[in-house]
């Protein structure tokens, strides 16, 4: 890896200025989910040990280079103040931030005001970048999160300044190098969720990497369908069977083995405890014009578990079924908890991500055990693709 960390930086005396991604849910001017928050504590907490003062850059919301005071981040700095336990000044402008007095600089931490009150931001502009790079020493870029945007402050600041990654940053690059870059083998997926249409991208690349692709969620209908299937009212996307079809030959061609549901569970309804009866899937099946299916079955449920034992390297992006209502969670819930059980025995190094993972790894209650989880989102999908993150490779990774 080309970038360089906290371990490799002389912070003393320096001003460090901190992209962080702080952009959580607030409700009545509360933050109902500090998770982002907590995220950058390691480094905050790694820059004053090291005797810089962390100048924080942030965003919140969409301003659209407009100052725009519900999107202010004064609403984040109270819970920013009780993960950090230190104290936090909030300066409102720039102009302000280029003069900071004596008084500012008193305390642990500087937070600047959303960093997209200001049009060059999302423009990547050369001299925003530059007045902002005169605000500090050094570069610490610790948002994964927005590393697939070429923003001034997660892009062009990392060429103006002595740069390098944070706790955060690195903790999702060496997860993800570990599970995609250079893993241990065999090394799988599995791959959720509602549409092929928002994967074909992930799916193109990962099979070409991976020895095994589980896929289930609606997705896999499409595939199913694909092979001659007809699930009734399940959700398919029939414009994208060529592409299914393709997918599949690709990974034939690249000795990927494909596995999907080889049953699931049936209903007519889409509501919580909807009457269900399990059906074999495969290219032979027929269902009835206002059957759909919910959740793989328990014959799918018997093979990922053997497949999952199987890896040593797995990597979760979306859900298996309808989470959301029971019983259609099972599936998801089961794989999540063999996978879990697996890290847990040393056995297996699982990384997951993506919005619907999170809270699917949640439900299952088995968050805390998987070896790393993101909550990147974008970024870590377009990882997941094979493509170049600029905020990444503006460090020099």
């Amino acid at each position: 890896m080309g970038w360089k960390s906290l371990d490799d930086m002389d912070l003393h005396g320096k001003r460090v200025l901190v992209r962080v991604d702080i952009n959580v849910p607030v409700e009545n001017g509360q933050v109902t989910d500090a998770t982002r928050i907590e995220r950058i504590v390691p480094t905050v907490h790694d820059i004053l040990s090291k005797g810089g003062t962390p100048i924080l850059l942030a965003h919140f919301g969409r301003p659209k280079g407009k100052v725009n005071l519900d999107m202010s981040l004064r609403q984040v700095v109270p819970a920013l103040k009780r993960a950090l336990m230190r104290s936090i000044v909030l300066v409102e402008t720039l102009e302000a931030a280029e003069n900071m007095t004596a008084e500012v600089l008193a305390a642990d931490v500087v937070l600047i005001e959303n960093i997209r009150f200001h049009a060059g931001e999302e423009a990547n502009d050369p001299e925003f970048a530059a007045r902002l790079a005169k605000l500090g020493d050094v570069f610490c870029n610790d948002a994964f999160s927005a590393a697939h945007r070429a923003h001034a402050s997660t892009e062009a600041l990392a060429h103006l300044l002595p740069s390098c990654a944070g706790r955060l940053m690195q903790a999702e690059l060496s997860a993800l190098e570990a599970a995609l870059s250079k893993p241990e083998r065999p090394v799988g997926a599995v791959v959720g969720g509602a549409k092929v249409s928002t994967k074909i991208a992930l799916l193109e690349n990962l099979v070409n990497r991976l020895d095994l692709l589980i896929i289930g969620g609606g997705m896999a209908n499409t595939f199913l369908v694909a092979q001659g299937a007809q699930l009734g009212a399940s959700l398919c996307e029939n414009d994208y069977l060529d592409t299914a079809r393709d997918i599949m030959a690709q990974a034939s061609k690249a000795g990927c083995r494909i596995l999907l549901p080889v049953d699931g569970l049936v209903a007519r309804e889409f509501k919580a405890g909807a009457a269900h009866t399990v059906a074999l899937l495969g290219s032979n099946t027929v269902l009835e014009a206002d059957q759909m299916v919910l959740d793989a079955g328990p014959e799918m449920i018997k093979q990922m578990r053997v497949a999952i034992e199987g890896l040593k390297t797995v990597i979760w992006n979306g859900p298996m079924g309808a989470f959301e209502i029971a019983p259609f969670d099972t599936a998801t819930v089961a794989a999540a908890q063999v996978a879990a059980k697996q890290t847990r025995d040393g056995a297996l190094i699982s990384v997951a991500g993506g919005g619907d993972t999170v809270a699917a790894l949640n439900q299952a209650g088995v968050a805390d055990d998987f070896t790393y989880i993101s909550t990147a989102g974008g970024a870590f999908l377009e990882w997941m693709e094979g493509k170049t993150l600029p905020g990444v490779a503006a460090l020099g990774g």
